[in-house]
C-alpha cells in the first residue's frame, strides 16, 4: 500500500532539498570568501611576521597600530590618487563610450558590424600580461609611440616622468571599453523595436529616444556597470605592474601593487599588507554604496 505523504512529510523533504542544494555551495563560499577575509581583517590588528616557524615574535593583538602606520605613509595617498583616476576613467569613460558603441551598433549606423564588434572586444579576451608587454613596447623611449611623434614634431624625446599614469589610462580605456560594450549590446536587444519605431512615428529624434525610452529601460544596467568598473579598478595589478611596475618612483603604483609591495618585496609586513586589503574593500562598498545612492536619487529601476 502506497504510503500517502502528510503536509509534515513535504515540507521535510522541500528543506532536505533545499540545504542538499545550498550547503555546497554555502560551504565552499565560506571556505574560499568569507573565512579568508575575516582572518585578514583579524591579521591587520595582529603584529603576526611569519610565526615561530619563520624565528618571528609570538603573535600579539596590537590593535590599530598598522592602519595608523598606513594613513601617514605618502606612498599609500599616491596610490590611492591613481585607483581614484582608474575609478574615474573606467566609470566616466569605459561605460559611457562602451554604450556609445553598443548603440551605434544596435541601431546600424555604421556597416559591417559584426567586424567592429569583434574588434572591440577582442582586447577583453586577450591576455592581460601580453597586452601590458605590447603596450609597454609601444610608449618605450624607442617604441613606435615616440617614432610616430616625431613625424609631427621633430626631434620630440618621450620620457614617462611627466604624465606617467596617461598611457596606463589610455590602454585600461581601450582595453575594457569592448566588455561593457557588449553589456549594453545584449540588453539593448532586449527593448522592444515597437516601443523605438513607435517614438520615431510621433516625432521623436534620435536624442529624444536614446533620452527618454532607450537610458530609462537600461538604469539597472547602467548601476550594475557601474559597480563592476569600481570593483575591478580597485583590484587594477596585473596590467600595470606588468607596463611599469608601480614606477617610476612608485608614481604609477596603485593600492594592489603596493600592498604586493609589503607582503612580498624586502621584509614582508603582513599585517600592513592585510591592512591595506581591508581599506580596499572598505573603498569599495563605499563607492558603491554611492552609485546605489545615485540609482535610488536620481534614476529609476530596469
Amino acid at each position: 500500500m502506497a504510503k500517502v505523504l502528510t503536509m509534515a512529510d513535504t515540507k521535510r523533504e522541500q528543506r532536505r532539498a533545499y540545504w542538499s542544494l545550498v550547503l555546497p555551495g554555502f560551504l565552499l563560499y565560506i571556505a574560499v570568501m568569507a573565512f579568508p577575509t575575516i582572518f585578514s581583517v583579524v591579521l591587520s590588528l595582529t603584529s603576526y611576521n611569519g610565526g615561530k616557524l619563520f624565528g618571528g615574535r609570538p603573535v600579539e593583538m596590537v590593535g590599530l597600530k598598522w592602519y595608523k602606520r598606513l594613513f601617514a605613509d605618502e606612498y599609500f595617498y599616491r596610490a590611492l590618487k591613481n585607483n581614484l583616476w582608474i575609478v574615474l576613467v573606467s566609470v566616466l569613460g569605459q561605460i559611457p563610450l562602451g554604450f556609445f558603441l553598443a548603440y551605434v551598433l544596435y541601431r546600424g549606423l555604421v556597416r559591417a558590424r559584426d567586424f567592429f564588434q569583434t574588434m572591440i572586444y577582442l582586447p577583453t579576451v586577450i591576455s592581460t600580461v601580453v597586452i601590458g608587454i605590447l603596450w609597454k613596447s609601444f610608449f618605450a623611449p624607442h617604441g613606435a609611440f615616440p617614432e610616430l611623434m616625431r613625424i609631427f614634431r621633430p626631434g620630440y624625446e618621450y620620457t614617462m616622468g611627466s604624465h606617467p599614469m596617461i598611457p596606463v589610462l589610455f590602454v585600461i580605456l581601450w582595453m575594457y571599453s569592448g566588455m561593457y560594450m557588449i553589456i549594453f549590446m545584449a540588453n539593448l536587444q532586449k527593448i522592444d523595436n515597437a516601443v523605438i519605431e513607435a517614438a520615431r512615428i510621433d516625432g521623436a529624434s534620435e536624442m529624444q529616444v536614446l533620452r527618454h525610452v532607450i537610458l530609462p529601460a537600461l538604469s539597472g544596467v547602467i548601476v550594475v556597470t557601474a559597480i563592476l568598473a569600481i570593483s575591478g579598478s580597485l583590484k587594477s595589478f596585473d596590467l600595470i605592474y606588468v607596463m611599469t611596475g608601480g614606477g617610476p618612483a612608485n608614481r604609477t603604483s596603485v593600492l594592489s601593487i603596493y600592498m604586493f609591495d609589503k607582503a612580498f618585496k624586502g621584509a614582508p609586513n603582513y599585517p600592513l599588507a592585510n591592512a591595506i586589503s581591508t581599506v580596499m574593500v572598505i573603498i569599495s562598498f563605499a563607492l558603491i554604496g554611492l552609485t546605489k545612492f545615485a540609482e535610488n536619487k536620481f534614476g529609476g529601476r530596469e
